[in-house]
């Protein structure tokens, strides 16, 4: 898997809204490091390639952290929130340059490993387009669900959105993704286009 190219998008966009405070919530800090410094520093005990950092508008200390921790990691803006695929795509650029993966992380997992890290780039050596990761907690509520058929992903459904038996599943969408780099761009445009209408 080493001769393979990776970009990691860390989304780092997120307010402290549900936190109840002004800090953007990436820059909170856990066991003395911000949430977002965990992330980066599990990226480079990955030893993944290029590394791209999702902000939001006018959040420069968002931006002054990801450099400092990574040095080099390319830096974009999300001006408008309009979901997941949306925010992956203000890294479009960087994408259209082409790795073989591009991981998805968000910035506020300060316990993701750099093992399940590989584990998701190991699915798009093994031929998927896509792979999420997933988790069953004792309790879902308030988590999404993610629809699959056998190893395919039908959906990830938010648990505000999702029907009764869709609430009865108990595989939850843990927000990390990779996708196969030649097919990343088709398919978050598709998940975009979906979602604006």
């Amino acid at each position: 898997m080493s001769a393979r190219t990776c970009l990691a998008i860390v989304l780092a966009a997120g307010e402290g809204t549900r936190m109840r405070s002004s800090r953007p919530k990436v820059l909170h800090a856990v066991a003395g490091r911000s949430l977002l410094a965990h992330v980066l520093a599990a990226l480079r005990a990955a030893s993944g390639g290029q590394t791209a950092v999702v902000v939001g508008p006018d959040r420069e200390d968002v931006a002054a952290e990801a450099r400092s921790e990574m040095p080099g990691a390319q830096i974009f803006v999300q001006r408008e929130r309009r979901g997941t695929a949306h925010a992956v795509l203000a890294a479009r650029a960087v994408i259209e340059k082409g790795a073989d993966d591009i991981l998805v992380i968000f910035g506020d997992t300060p316990l993701i490993q750099p093992q399940t890290l590989a584990k998701l780039r190991q699915a798009l050596t093994d031929g998927a387009a896509v792979a999420v990761l997933g988790f069953k907690p004792a309790d879902p509520t308030g988590y999404g669900r993610l629809v699959t058929q056998g190893k395919e992903l039908l959906a990830i459904v938010e648990h505000a959105d999702a029907t009764e038996a869709q609430r009865g599943i108990p595989l939850c969408n843990g927000g990390l993704m990779a996708f196969d780099g030649k097919r990343a761009l088709s398919i978050l445009d598709t998940i975009a286009t979906t979602i604006a209408r």
